[in-house]
């Protein structure tokens, strides 16, 4: 499968971004969806994750009531909707897929996932 991801950009603290990743290939509702991100000099890290139905959402506690991750099996796609942006969300933003593991418990791990999008680079100004 393969990911892009898209809608990323330069924003003011408080705005709002959503980040659309569309996945081509085999067949989407097959994956459990996953965000994570990546700044400058630190690790990669978990921001959202969606299961294959879209029933269940995963956040990470610093983004948790800001950010909403969704899902339009129909369209091959999943979203973030990213709502009160502060400066420390600036990050490049990968969307990744995860075939293997039905569990949420794994979602927050980026080992957890087959697949990588390129990532797409948000950057929140004070």
């Amino acid at each position: 499968v393969q990911l892009q991801a898209s809608g990323g950009g330069l924003v003011q603290a408080g705005d709002s971004l959503r980040l659309s990743c569309v996945a081509s290939g085999r067949a989407f509702s097959n994956y459990a969806m996953g965000w994570f991100r990546q700044a400058p000099g630190l690790e990669r890290e978990f921001v959202a994750a969606i299961s294959r139905g879209g029933l269940s959402a995963y956040y990470a506690d610093s983004v948790k009531g800001r950010f909403t991750i969704s899902r339009d099996n129909a369209k091959n796609t999943v979203y973030l909707q990213m709502n009160s942006l502060k400066p420390e969300d600036t990050a490049v933003y990968y969307c990744a897929a995860n075939l293997r593991y039905y569990s949420g418990s794994v979602y927050y791990f980026p080992s957890s996932y087959d697949y990588w999008g390129q990532g797409t680079q948000v950057t929140v100004s004070s």
